[in-house]
């Protein structure tokens, strides 16, 4: 594409994701549809259920692609358990939870093109764990942006939290591309979703969306290996991105596929891969939602 064709096809994209006002425990399941090794194709978009963990789901995932951009929301290590149940691998024996992020970070770095930046959300309270995974698996570690939101997250502890950490590096090897912007500072105010007891660290889209926007282009891919309930797919799609997403848990798989479907309002480009076979969403009934 022509210079010229690229700055007019950034012309016409937003600047900034917004709220979607979705609430997940709409579209949560007790007996979910989604199966280990299912694949989504949801427009420009691909979601697996899957291991971030392991190569081959992250292989079958992402295919040949290089990724442009990681922006990542791991579990915390904190053992958290809303109405909707524990999330997974949330409670693990120090060294072990270690070599877990380690495992996924290693699996992203793989497939991220030099240059290529990567955002990582965490908890204050295992922030040794995530920057020597972040760091051992390759990464530059180039700063630490603070999300501070609009109301504090009551807890056991002494000072309860109101913020959260989110490491920014990238892979070396070329040069890292950054919105052309120098009145960006390490401090990012966003008030927390709306609805997020089912899935408590759910981000709000203005956050995925800035970092979607300050690190990449009009349609590279984006990778998040923990997709939780799709905020980056989201955020991707209003900023004309492509995400590739895996997601461990079936039943997030689902709200992640529902939540894109009625942000859509079409089935249009949908299907699902088990089993080799492709499946039209338009002809499984657990996603005939749009009139909800």
């Amino acid at each position: 594409m022509s210079l010229f064709g690229f700055e007019e096809l950034e012309a016409n994209v937003p600047d900034s994701a917004t709220d979607d006002d979705f609430d997940p425990t709409d579209d949560l399941s007790d007996v979910p549809y989604s199966q280990k090794g299912d694949i989504y194709i949801l427009g420009n978009h691909r979601v697996m259920c899957g291991d971030s963990t392991e190569k081959t789901d992250v292989k079958k995932l992402i295919q040949d692609d290089r990724i442009d951009l990681v922006f990542t929301d791991p579990p915390y290590n904190v053992d958290y358990e809303g109405t909707a149940g524990k999330i997974m691998n949330d409670k693990m024996e120090d060294n072990t939870f270690y070599l877990f992020l380690y495992k996924a970070f290693e699996n992203m770095f793989e497939h991220t093109k030099p240059g290529g930046a990567i955002y990582v959300c965490h908890a204050d309270t295992e922030g040794l764990n995530f920057r020597n995974a972040f760091k051992n698996a390759g990464y530059k570690l180039a700063e630490c942006l603070i999300w501070v939101k609009n109301a504090l997250v009551l807890g056991r502890q002494d000072y309860h939290w109101r913020h959260e950490p989110i490491l920014y590096g990238w892979r070396e090897g070329a040069a890292h591309y950054f919105v052309d912007d120098r009145t960006q500072d390490t401090i990012w105010e966003y008030n927390k979703p709306k609805r997020n007891e089912e899935h408590p660290t759910m981000k709000p889209l203005e956050l995925v969306g800035k970092a979607i926007a300050n690190s990449s282009r009009v349609n590279e891919i984006v990778l998040d290996l923990f997709g939780g309930s799709g905020s980056t797919m989201i955020a991707s799609d209003q900023l004309q991105r492509r995400a590739r997403i895996m997601e461990l848990d079936e039943r997030f798989v689902d709200v992640i596929v529902k939540r894109y479907l009625k942000y859509k309002v079409s089935l249009d480009d949908c299907y699902l891969i088990r089993n080799g076979k492709e499946i039209p969403l338009s002809h499984i009934n657990d996603f005939q939602i749009l009139s909800l």
